[in-house]
């Protein structure tokens, strides 16, 4: 009879057991994901442009479908998307492709990653070109602490 409650009381110590450490002191944490503008090429001249990791940053909200753009970027020679602001943005989706929509204007078909976007502008929903852009960006992904 002893090894019968030895066990139920195992068994009952096991089922009912938690963890013990407390997981309530762990903060809730926001994951935000920008991406980083790393080259611009095509166009009409055939255009190669890199750019450092910081020099344009654009960060999608999906809850508002705004797109903020940071373009630190002086020089207006050179190809570099959109200026430094907040615009609207949307996805359209055909077949299997997505293309994005900013500020009501098909920018080019998107392909992303978990490391690279891609938004070829000379793949449209209307068809195809061979004197859009191709922007190439870099994920960058900041993870902090929810206070």
């Amino acid at each position: 009879m002893r090894p019968n409650i030895l066990i139920a009381f195992l068994s009952f110590i096991t089922l009912t057991n938690c963890s013990i450490g407390n997981n309530d002191d762990i903060p809730e944490q926001i994951i935000t994901t920008y991406w980083h503008l790393t080259n611009v090429s095509g166009g009409v001249a055939g255009v190669d442009n890199d750019f450092d990791l910081n020099d344009i940053v654009w960060h999608f909200n999906n809850t508002t479908n705004k797109l903020t753009i940071n373009n630190t970027n002086t020089d207006d020679t050179i190809e570099d998307g959109f200026d430094s602001g907040i615009y609207n943005f949307s996805v359209t989706t055909v077949g299997s492709d997505e293309f994005l929509v900013i500020d009501s204007n098909e920018f080019g078909k998107v392909v992303a990653t978990q490391t690279q976007l891609t938004i070829d502008q000379n793949m449209t929903t209307s068809g195809t070109g061979a004197d859009g852009f191709i922007y190439t960006f870099t994920r960058v992904t900041i993870v902090e602490d929810a206070e």
